[in-house]
């Protein structure tokens, strides 16, 4: 096939028609391509064509003629080689006979290039284009008379016609503000909260006990008194270093006995403490992977009752040092234990209390069935008639502690059951003086001392504090109740009774909160603990004259616990 250069007048050809010579491989690549029928070439030859394609006509419609000249073909050039992913960007498939397109998705989004920052215009003042703030005027190149009378005249004055006098007042009432006074004059007080809405009364009455006001209280860590006979020393007579005191609101993990001993849990071991001679003796160590939750001395000192966070109960005789048996059967951690003789009763995280006789193999004679939560306060009363429980569901029963006809399956029931608390009752103590009195402190959304009479039933006392109450003790000697607290004033709080008025307050007594306490036999000084990881010793009241007469006089402060001299009392003794 050979190339068909028709040609074409002188007065019809393109001035810019470009002379580019066709070199060999372009004609050949152009005899191997047909874009018309040999119809349409004879046809064409009768044509004139202002097209700049110069070697040949076309009558596709794709293909559109121009009218001005166009650069060389990149082909002529010789400058972009033929790749396989240009190709595919090209999108064309070119047949002979005509040209069929191909569609490819788009592979990268249109960037707009950014646009050109809008020149200031030529009117600004060069004082702006300086770089100063437009909106402050120059002192130097400005007229404040002349700008005065500009805002003299700018000025909304009615007489000046500037504002209509009807439209400013309609305009007023529209928006409800008045013409005589700013717009933005906070001089009103905001509104009063709606009566009907309790909401935000109730929560300022929960959280009442946390900021409530402490008569009578320093703002410093000293004793304060109400009454000017009674001074209380401010500070420990005794600090006892103890590693490892869990910071555990539910758990109990001291008891001073009768022999004048002290035991306290530190975490996975039981360490007992000898007032007498200031001894640190390690009774016995958990199995691995478990941690003590409480302990308890009996009421003759000789065995020591240790509940564990698997549920078992151990017995441990205190002289020798020797395990005697572990008692199982609780499904959740045994926080609390009491004794009454030979019955040893455990409140667990189940929510059950068992009583444990630890003469007889099968220990489980009877099991206490009335708490929904974590029974976490347990205390027998000294004659043993009645049993007082306290736990994380609010609750407060008082249970008959006459056993009678007992079984592995026997059950017992509450004799009375208490849910004026709103926290967990774990502060439980039972007047030596008045066996019928019970007094129960609550948590922190409680934080309220309440006294009970056991025979009716009724509560005589109620009492509200600064902060949860972690444990109550009575005096023996006096009538007053101390009591032990948390967040926020670790404090240790003396009230006298019947009165409930506070004799003394030690604020900040440890770094934390003050969880755990305990009397001595004397019944003169109280030992506490908290998760400072410190056993604290405070002489809280005085023994009785008629009983100090018999002891040999010693000066202030060298007695601890049952009376009798210790020679640990300087410095700091470390338990572990």
């Amino acid at each position: 096939m050979s190339l068909y250069n028709p040609k074409t007048p002188a007065r019809g050809r393109t001035k810019s028609e470009a002379k580019t010579p066709l070199t060999p491989s372009i004609v050949s690549g152009m005899n191997n391509v047909s874009l018309v029928t040999p119809a349409a070439k004879r046809s064409s030859r009768n044509l004139k064509t202002k097209s700049s394609v110069g070697a040949f006509d076309t009558t596709n419609p794709f293909i559109a003629p121009q009218t001005k000249s166009r650069p060389s073909s990149p082909v002529k050039r010789g400058g972009i080689p033929n790749s396989d992913s240009f190709q595919r960007q090209t999108g064309g498939v070119i047949r002979k006979g005509g040209v069929e397109s191909r569609l490819d998705v788009v592979t990268r989004d249109y960037v707009p290039p950014p646009k050109s920052e809008i020149k200031r215009s030529k009117s600004t003042p060069a004082v702006n284009r300086s770089g100063a703030d437009r909106f402050i005027t120059n002192k130097e190149s400005t007229d404040i008379a002349a700008i005065s009378a500009t805002m003299e005249q700018m000025s909304m004055n009615s007489q000046q016609g500037q504002g209509s006098p009807g439209h400013t007042a309609r305009l007023a009432a529209a928006t409800g503000v008045p013409l005589n006074r700013r717009i933005l004059g906070y001089y009103e007080q905001p509104p009063p909260a709606s009566s009907s809405d309790t909401t935000l009364a109730q929560q300022r009455e929960f959280a009442k006990p946390l900021y409530a006001q402490r008569p009578g209280s320093l703002a410093t860590s000293t004793g304060t008194t109400t009454n000017k006979t009674r001074k209380i020393a401010t500070q420990p007579e005794r600090v006892l270093d103890a590693p490892g005191m869990m910071d555990d609101f539910y758990l109990n993990l001291i008891s001073w006995s009768c022999q004048n001993v002290v035991a306290v849990a530190l975490e996975s071991s039981t360490y007992i403490w000898k007032a007498d001679t200031g001894a640190v003796v390690q009774l016995g160590e958990c199995p691995e992977g478990l941690y003590a939750c409480s302990v308890d001395f009996s009421n003759d000192g000789a065995f020591l009752g240790v509940g564990l966070g698997n549920g078992d109960v151990e017995l441990w005789d205190v002289e020798t040092g020797q395990k005697l048996r572990t008692m199982s059967g609780h499904q959740g951690q045994v926080s609390t234990l009491s004794w009454h003789q030979h019955i040893l009763s455990s409140g667990s995280g189940d929510g059950s209390i068992w009583h444990h006789d630890v003469r007889i193999p099968r220990h489980k004679v009877m099991e206490l069935l009335g708490h929904t939560g974590e029974v976490c306060g347990l205390k027998w009363r000294a004659d043993g008639e009645l049993l007082a429980s306290g736990g994380n569901d609010n609750v407060v029963n008082i249970w008959d502690g006459r056993l009678g006809d007992v079984g592995e399956g026997a059950r017992g029931s509450a004799k009375w059951t208490k849910r004026n608390h709103t926290a967990a009752v774990k502060a439980i103590a039972w007047c030596p003086w008045q066996p019928s009195l019970l007094a129960s402190g609550g948590g922190t959304n409680d934080a309220t001392i309440n006294i009970w009479n056991s025979t009716t039933g009724a509560r005589l006392h109620s009492l509200r504090t600064p902060s949860q109450i972690t444990s109550i003790q009575w005096s023996p000697h006096r009538k007053e109740i101390l009591s032990t607290h948390g967040y926020p004033t670790n404090s240790i709080m003396v009230h006298a009774y019947p009165s409930m008025e506070r004799v003394a307050e030690i604020r900040d007594a440890h770094d934390s909160r003050v969880l755990f306490s305990c009397i001595g036999p004397a019944g003169d000084v109280v030992c506490t603990g908290a998760g400072d990881e410190n056993l604290k010793f405070w002489r809280i009241w005085e023994v009785p004259s008629a009983e100090t007469k018999k002891k040999k006089v010693v000066g202030v402060g060298e007695e601890i616990g049952g009376g009798r001299q210790n020679s640990t009392k300087e410095g700091i003794l470390r338990i572990r």
